[in-house]
Formats: structure tokens, sequence, C-alpha cells
């Protein structure tokens, strides 16, 4: 069974658009550093998914190479599946590229992968499971 996760939305300044959101009446969930993809990110549940906001820690983050190259907007899709591992596998074995062969552990604890641009109709789509 598949359903989206959440909407990453990269973003310069958390602070200002939390403000946004909220002004929409929507409220953060939670808010944490991910120290290895040097990001900090601020959930925010819309229905059944979320929204999550992504602003880099770090100059030389994913993020902040995106917005360098892109500007503000939607960094990637994320679907949570049951079986992270037989997904991954499955896809593998029909030639999906994945950004990293490595499943990580991401924000709530989440454990996640990314599928390459070039396997998902040039989107950034992100597997995770819990």
């Amino acid at each position: 069974m598949f359903s989206i996760d959440h909407l990453g939305i990269a973003v310069k300044s958390l602070a200002a658009s939390k403000a946004f959101y909220e002004q929409l009446g929507l409220r953060v969930e939670s808010e944490e550093v991910i120290e290895h993809e040097k990001v900090r990110v601020a959930m925010l549940p819309v229905g059944e998914s979320r929204i999550e906001l992504l602003e880099a820690t770090a100059d030389d983050s994913p993020i902040a190479r995106f917005l360098a190259k892109r500007g503000e907007g939607l960094h990637h899709i994320s679907l949570r599946v049951a079986d992270l591992e037989g997904t991954v596998e499955r896809m593998k074995q029909s030639g999906t590229r994945f950004v990293s062969d490595e499943i990580k552990i991401g924000a709530g604890g989440h454990r996640y992968v990314f599928v390459h641009p070039a396997s998902a109709g040039g989107v950034l789509l992100e597997l995770c499971e819990g």
C-alpha cells in the first residue's frame, strides 16, 4: 500500500515559510535538524499527508545546492511504503537508479531512500517507511 507521506519544499528561510503556512491555518507538528543531510526541517500536517519545509544548514548541503540552482520550490515527493527493503530490491532488479543505495534515517526517525530523477520522470522521489 502506498500513500503520499509528504511534499518536500526547499526554502531560504524556515521562519518566513512557517509563518506563511501558519497564516493558512496549518501548524508545525515538529522541527528538527538532520545533521547528515545538513538541513533543518519543519513538518506541517495536511490531511493524511504533510508538507516538509527544508532549510539548508550549510552552504554545501543538497538543499543549498538546489536553492542556488533552482530557487525555492518543490524539492521532492515522498511516498510511504510498507516494505522499504523489498520495494527497493524489486526496483533495483528492474533497473531503477537510486541517489544512494543506502537506506538512511531522516526526520522523525523514518527510514528513507531517494530514487534518482532519471528513473522517475525527472522527479526526485523519496520512498520512506515509518
